[in-house]
């Protein structure tokens, strides 16, 4: 990272004029272009890929951005579907996340009842057919006021393929990808409109363990057998019983992927994949080491053998104030997601289907309040806590989801492949551009932040990927 002081000078109007006059130009051209995002992101809603699949999804959006004049890297650090693309020139240097992988089995229609539109079918359970369209709309945007504006600045969108447990973020940080970026803006599909403070987000490794035995007769030859299935299950068990005496916040989670072919076969290879989360990582590479013990003891007392494979590791998520209270005042100025009354119908029956409240829906209108600091108590993980660990990093919702709704839903699914979701991405597109502009023009705020992301982090922190020099699991997805 490298925040450049030659530009601490460069504020040639008024902050209190910027949002109104210079801002008002990418503004109008989201308004103006609402059908484009909304066409964008059905497009990657309907041909919903898996992570490092996501060829046609990421196409589409690398396709919009060289239209617009970026420059566009492709298939960067060893991902087919990664890109870095690039418009302007000189400092500082903001980049925004871009997301676009779906989630198995969740197909669904576009109707507030279960239909999924192919069984057992992926679908944007996560909304990242949202979440992709709306950075790149954001950046278009700012792109646009750089140039009319003859601003000095770079506007970069990462493409981060295989957020869903694969992590390419990890390994965009790991290749030095973000070594020149000033500040990232984040954003996520949500059911409600807020900044996120990183309370909620857990360092998390991902580990397949694959146990080999040897196939027999279950019925004429079971001594002559070792059940690789055995091990799985006695691994679990140990896991099991290990919950009682781990820390509160910590959260395991697993599901047997092969378990063998026939019950009259004793299964000679069965794996078992576990999600590993802990807030610090300190913690989680201790707990790592127990869920380890519990595979070498299962594969012993089976007369088995075990092999291991990191499919990726995550950073909790480093918080940075500055930043969060930038991007609130400038959501707060750009408002909720508001329904026309064929919206508020398709919500309504969400909710009932949900056995909530119609006032529930108001959420979608309201802006949170900046929530303060807490410890984490658990929660999910992302490959984005990796990048706030190295460049100050900022992550804001809208509700492109229907309140109440839960996290990887169908729920999700069927309202994020509306227009309330393509209401929500454009929201959030408006905040990017208010946010760069601020940066942008008062160098000051990314001074601070950078200020307070080093304290935060310490002098001697070092980063070290918990994938270590793996490569990127590119077949994480596919039926093995």
């Amino acid at each position: 990272m490298r925040t450049q002081l030659l530009w601490l000078a460069i504020v040639m109007l008024p902050l209190s004029l910027l949002g109104q006059e210079r801002g008002k130009v990418p503004l109008e051209y989201l308004d103006d272009s609402f059908g484009t995002y909304d066409e964008m992101q059905k497009a990657i809603w309907s041909t919903n890929e898996l992570g490092f699949l996501e060829t046609k999804s990421s196409d589409i959006l690398q396709e919009h951005l060289q239209e617009h004049g970026f420059q566009v890297e492709k298939a960067v650090a060893g991902m087919p579907t990664a890109f870095v693309a690039t418009y302007g020139s000189g400092y500082p240097v903001i980049a925004v996340l871009a997301e676009y992988d779906a989630l198995p089995g969740m197909s669904q229609d576009t109707v507030p009842y279960r239909r999924p539109l192919e069984e057992d079918g992926n679908g944007h359970a996560c909304g990242h057919n949202v979440f992709g369209p709306g950075a790149v709309a954001g950046a278009v945007a700012i792109k646009k006021w750089l140039a009319s504006n003859k601003q000095e600045g770079t506007i970069k969108v990462f493409g981060t393929p295989a957020e869903e447990g694969g992590g390419g973020k990890v390994y965009l940080v790991r290749d030095g990808y973000f070594k020149d970026v000033d500040v990232v803006l984040d954003w996520h599909p949500g059911s409600r409109n807020f900044v996120d403070v990183a309370n909620g987000f857990t360092a998390a490794q991902m580990i397949d363990y694959t146990f080999q035995g040897k196939a027999a007769h279950a019925a004429g030859s079971p001594d002559k057998g070792r059940s690789a299935l055995d091990a799985v299950e006695s691994m679990n068990y140990m896991v099991n019983m290990l919950r009682e005496h781990i820390h509160y916040a910590s959260r395991i989670h697993y599901v047997i992927t092969d378990g063998g072919k026939a019950p009259n076969v004793v299964p000679e290879v069965a794996t078992v994949s576990y999600y590993i989360r802990h807030p610090k990582r300190d913690v989680l590479e201790d707990l790592v080491t127990w869920v380890n013990q519990a595979a070498d003891g299962a594969a012993m007392g089976t007369q088995t053998k075990v092999e291991r494979e990191t499919i990726a590791g995550f950073y909790e998520k480093l918080a940075n104030r500055t930043l969060a209270e930038l991007v609130q005042k400038n959501l707060e100025i750009v408002g909720g997601v508001h329904y026309d009354d064929r919206e508020r119908s398709f919500a309504e029956g969400i909710v009932n289907e949900l056995g909530l409240e119609p006032s529930v829906l108001e959420r979608a209108v309201k802006i949170q309040p900046l929530a303060d600091e807490k410890p984490k108590t658990g929660g999910g993980s992302t490959d984005v806590g990796d990048v706030s660990w190295n460049v100050p990093t900022i992550t804001f919702g809208t509700a492109a989801f229907i309140p109440g709704s839960p996290g990887h839903s169908w729920q999700n699914v069927a309202a994020g492949g509306t227009t309330i979701g393509t209401k929500a991405l454009i929201n959030a597109a408006k905040v990017f551009v208010r946010t760069a502009i601020d940066l942008y023009t008062d160098p000051s705020l990314i001074e601070k932040a950078t200020e307070e992301f080093e304290s935060r982090r310490g002098a001697d922190f070092e980063y070290v990927p918990l994938v270590g020099d793996r490569a990127p699991a590119l077949n994480y997805r596919q039926e093995k």
